[in-house]
């Protein structure tokens, strides 16, 4: 579990076959703290173990499937990553719950620089239509943000500073891909609203007394 709050950007030093997959070393430093074989790391959104590391790096592998279904297969050498460890019992929760998860890459449609921050917008398939709302929590390359405002085929947010600095923000440009996770605690209600409808439940007055309301 993250918050998606970025510790450091991260570089990555070698991409090296693993099966179907890929072996990742990436040099870090606040990452490395404390580190040890099997923790979790963030990159760019994508929850991978630890399978090596240094006081200078660390390794993770990719298999197949999440080479595929993220921005990771299409990394080389040299490129700059967002990086987050798990988040700890006692730590702060600063974003929002993130599992490191992707649920699509999307395309940067337009980055509007603004005398205060930038406001960067987003497509996104029809089928992530109904778990993208105003104000809601989205994950963008494992960065926590929120929903400034939602078109057709696309959401827009605002960035302010300290994170287009601290993160890939600044690296991006129209066209850029990008891994995109969805409010986890949306897409569980949403799928148990779902499940209650397809038994012919739903939400009725009875169901919304049950909890209380």
């Amino acid at each position: 579990m993250f918050t998606g709050i970025i510790e450091e950007k991260g570089r990555l030093q070698s991409v090296r076959p693993f099966g179907k997959g890929k072996r990742l070393e990436i040099s870090a430093s606040t990452t490395v703290r404390d580190c040890a074989d099997g923790d979790s790391i963030a990159v760019n959104g994508v929850c991978l173990t630890v399978v090596a590391f240094t006081a200078q790096s660390f390794t993770v592998e990719a298999v197949q499937e999440t080479m595929e279904k993220t921005t990771l297969g299409q990394l080389k050498s040299g490129a700059t990553l967002n990086l987050e460890r798990a988040l700890r019992a006692n730590g702060k929760l600063g974003g929002h719950f993130v599992q490191g998860h992707v649920d699509f890459t999307a395309e940067i449609v337009n980055i509007e620089q603004r005398e205060e921050s930038w406001m960067v917008e987003v497509s996104f398939p029809d089928s992530a239509s109904v778990n993208i709302i105003p104000v809601g929590s989205i994950a963008i390359d494992g960065v926590s943000l929120t929903v400034a405002e939602k078109r057709k085929g696309s959401f827009r947010v605002s960035v302010i500073p300290h994170t287009f600095d601290a993160t890939l923000f600044r690296e991006y440009a129209r066209g850029s891909r990008v891994n995109i996770e969805l409010d986890m605690i949306g897409k569980y209600v949403l799928n148990y609203l779902q499940t209650q409808q397809g038994e012919g439940k739903g939400i009725t007055e009875g169901f919304l007394k049950g909890l209380g309301y």
